[in-house]
């Protein structure tokens, strides 16, 4: 019988259901291009079991050490403890992308470099569409920021001798930069622009993909945006950034024979509880990402035809855009209520790879 690695290597996409260190440990030593993931937060998102502190499992069931009792120290160590998991597979030089909340980042980011991983950068999604999760007080008093926008923590495993070797021996160690290119409009002019040291002057291939991505509002169009659309908000300096954002139609693409629920979507008011109530959907998975940010961070850490790893798969969307991409993708989950949407919503992005491949980048690139 082929080892796990190999039969992963003869197929486009594969979403395994299980706990993430059981998973990660049958994967063969650096096989792994890239690994793009939206870990737990561990703070309680939405209310939803797997997030809180109390049930991150650091080291899986077979771990060593008892886990902390201190939510924060917990979180850290789960951090640490999936993220070294993850350095077997992940060749020499692989980027890991790890979402996290902003208050917590921090200890997502020590995880990661008590693993053994060099902190890159981080980079920041503005989205300015969260809901404040707080009390409210008398006296117009709360207990917490509505959330705006996240962290994504860009990390890489050491390189394997030089920078040079790595990448002339496993493709990795360095970023897509041409392939993220935001592109130019009637506004730049390139070659007037201001120059630097050792003659970097910008480019006619189009603007360096900054550590700042962009999301519209779920209301807007191509005509107007939201009244708080960060795009709409930065007005003619949003073409600096990349722009994503995901509907509603994109987020159930696939998922038509499913089963539907009524979920909560903190929107406020009677109405959009109403709107709610008569709207179940089948992707019931709180934190889904758009797809055209998840297609962005793809393509700038991961080497042509190369295999991604998401240890904490979710409903997909990062196999949607891996299989977009032309990358191969290995997904671990454990929550058996998410395997069927992230194979449904898959199977549906990449059946249709064909025909929107390279026209929907280049549209996407287009609208930055």
């Amino acid at each position: 019988m082929p080892r796990p690695s190999q039969r992963i290597t003869t197929r486009k996409w594969r979403i395994v259901e299980g706990d993430c260190f059981d998973g990660l440990a049958k994967l063969d030593r650096n096989t792994v291009d890239a690994v793009i993931t939206d870990p737990p937060y561990g703070i309680g998102v939405n209310g939803v079991e797997w997030d809180r502190p109390a049930h991150l499992n650091p080291g899986g069931k077979k771990r060593r050490r008892p886990p902390s009792e201190n939510p924060n120290a917990r979180f850290q160590q789960f951090s640490r403890d999936w993220s070294a998991a993850c350095l077997h597979s992940l060749k020499p030089g692989g980027h890991i992308l790890a979402f996290a909340a902003a208050r917590t980042a921090h200890r997502l980011t020590c995880g990661l470099e008590e693993a053994g991983l060099e902190v890159r950068d981080v980079l920041m999604w503005l989205q300015g569409q969260g809901y404040p999760a707080t009390r409210l007080l008398p006296d117009g008093l709360g207990t917490g920021l509505k959330p705006a926008w996240e962290p994504i923590i860009l990390a890489r495993k050491p390189v394997e001798g030089s920078l040079d070797h790595t990448l002339a021996t496993h493709g990795t160690g360095a970023m897509n930069i041409d392939g993220c290119r935001i592109a130019l409009t009637a506004e730049d002019c390139p070659t007037e622009g201001r120059s630097h040291g050792r003659r970097i002057t910008a480019s006619q291939r189009g603007r360096w993909p900054a550590n700042l991505v962009l999301s519209h509002g779920a209301g807007c169009t191509d005509e107007q945006c939201e009244g708080d659309c960060p795009i709409g908000l930065l007005g003619a300096r949003h073409r600096f950034f990349y722009c994503a954002k995901a509907p509603r139609r994109e987020r159930e693409a696939g998922c038509e024979k499913l089963p539907r629920q009524v979920v909560q979507t903190f929107k406020i008011g009677a109405h959009n509880e109403q709107m709610c109530a008569a709207n179940p959907v089948a992707n019931v998975h709180p934190t889904v990402k758009p797809i055209d940010l998840m297609r962005w961070l793809v393509r700038l850490v991961t080497p042509a035809g190369g295999l991604v790893l998401d240890p904490f798969a979710g409903s997909g969307s990062t196999g949607i855009a891996a299989v977009l991409e032309g990358a191969r993708f290995h997904g671990i989950e454990r929550e058996a209520a998410y395997v069927p949407i992230a194979r449904a919503r898959i199977t549906h992005w990449a059946s249709r790879r064909p025909a929107c491949g390279t026209a929907s980048r280049a549209r996407s690139r287009a609208r930055a």
